[in-house]
């Protein structure tokens, strides 16, 4: 599938911010089932620096920094991405869950040593007892790793309502695991939580879903979002994408943008100002399929 999709955030000051630097992931990542065919970053006002590199986990960043006085701040990332459905693989050809960990005492493939800093809780994903009880209904002992990580995936489906009013970014995921309420994000923190309490490597992804409006009505211009899912190491088979959201595996309708180990190390904008005041932000993302060799 190829897609055209637009990211636009627009801060707004109640007074001018006189100096700011900021880090964005807004760059989509180069991952195995999708590739970039065009990439745009406008920011405006115009930064009297900016420089392009990649974090320590791979992801594309740009820093900039803004001398002159402003009120506004707007970013438009625009990108064209072709993916590909995901690796067709049979879930109960995945090592037991619990395998893993018990080899990691011995040497290590560099693959392996990779996938291990993303073992340990973080700070937005420190599990309860209650979450790590949660999370034991599906890695019973020496159940393949993939098949409990779908059975995981499915139950937070269930057991777990999208409700846009219920958090915001800076709600703890012991609240969210209590309510059971939540966004994207949100999900996928209480299922990173889940799989650090049973000692599996996982990380934290921030991308694009397509998005279907309802029968017979038209898809409202800037109604997308921007998601989140997870992403599991297997030894056998690597990185294997599940979206707890929807309950299912990661497949071409998504699109990737960048990954760690919780939401903070990839937000898309971060940064300091010096004043500013009080701000408001809104955003806006169309995401749009597109007909191969239309460009």
């Amino acid at each position: 599938m190829m897609f055209e999709i637009s990211h636009k955030t627009l801060y707004r000051y109640s007074s001018p911010v006189a100096h700011s630097q900021h880090r964005v992931h807004m760059t989509p990542r180069n991952v195995e089932r999708q590739r970039t065919l065009h990439h745009s970053l406008l920011i405006e006002p115009a930064p009297s620096r900016r420089h392009e590199s990649v974090d320590s986990f791979g992801n594309p960043v740009v820093s900039i920094e803004l001398e002159v006085p402003h009120k506004e701040l707007v970013l438009q990332a625009r990108s064209t991405i072709e993916t590909l459905p995901s690796l067709s693989i049979d879930l109960e050809t995945s090592e037991p869950w619990d395998e893993w960990q018990r080899n990691t005492d011995g040497p290590l493939k560099d693959s392996d040593i990779q996938a291990v800093q993303y073992l340990c809780s973080s700070k937005l994903t420190t599990a309860t007892p209650e979450i790590a009880d949660y999370a034991a209904v599906s890695f019973t002992p020496g159940r393949p790793l993939l098949v409990a990580t779908m059975d995981l995936t499915q139950r937070i489906f269930k057991d777990f309502k999208f409700d846009a009013t219920a958090t915001d970014v800076s709600t703890p995921i012991q609240k969210v695991f209590r309510q059971r309420r939540g966004v994207c994000q949100d999900f996928s923190h209480v299922a990173l939580a889940c799989l650090r309490s049973m000692r599996v490597a996982a990380r934290y992804v921030s991308g694009y879903i397509l998005t279907h409006p309802p029968p017979g009505q038209p898809k409202l211009a800037g109604a997308d979002a921007s998601h989140a899912w997870i992403s599991v190491w297997s030894p056998r088979h690597g990185w294997i994408d599940f979206d707890p959201t929807n309950g299912l595996r990661v497949d071409e309708e998504h699109v990737t943008i960048a990954l760690g180990r919780d939401y903070d190390d990839i937000s898309p904008i971060v940064g300091v100002l010096l004043g500013g005041g009080e701000h408001t932000v809104d955003v806006a993302v169309d995401m749009t399929e597109v007909a191969k060799g239309a460009r």
